[in-house]
């Protein structure tokens, strides 16, 4: 995917959910919304496109067993909006990412990226409780 390809996936992404937004001269871009935050980032060197909707973000880094029980609930089959789980250490955050090798139809891309929005919500909302208490209270 090229830069220009990447780009207007972004534009057009902001332009359907109603903000105004498109790469940075980095390649990055952020989009703030109801149903969520998501960051997009080109990557020259493999020509691709990282969509990370956020789930949470940690004060502090994780408590051991915590990523290991974010991803058994992806592996047991709960929805992450076709994107697969992914803790950022530089950031703190727990996203859930999905990346574009190739440019996908712009209609197709809006679909998948508010699809990984809502599972981001429903991930902070449910899951991220769900694993705490897994992790800190284990019957």
């Amino acid at each position: 995917m090229t830069r220009g390809e990447a780009d207007a996936l972004v534009t057009g992404l902001g332009t359907a959910l109603g903000v105004q937004t498109g790469l940075n001269p980095a390649g990055r871009a952020g989009l703030a919304v109801e149903t969520g935050s998501l960051f997009l980032r080109y990557h020259a060197e493999s020509a691709d496109l990282q969509c990370s909707a956020l789930v949470y973000k940690f004060h502090a880094p994780p408590k051991p067993g915590i990523l290991e029980g974010f991803t058994a609930e992806a592996q047991a089959g709960t929805d992450t909006g076709g994107g697969a789980v992914d803790y950022e250490a530089t950031a703190q955050g727990l996203f859930l990412t999905r990346t574009y090798q190739r440019a996908p139809h712009p209609q197709q891309f809006v679909v998948e990226m508010k699809r990984l929005l809502k599972a981001s919500v429903k991930w902070n909302d449910e899951v991220v409780p769900r694993v705490a208490e897994k992790v800190f209270h284990p019957r």
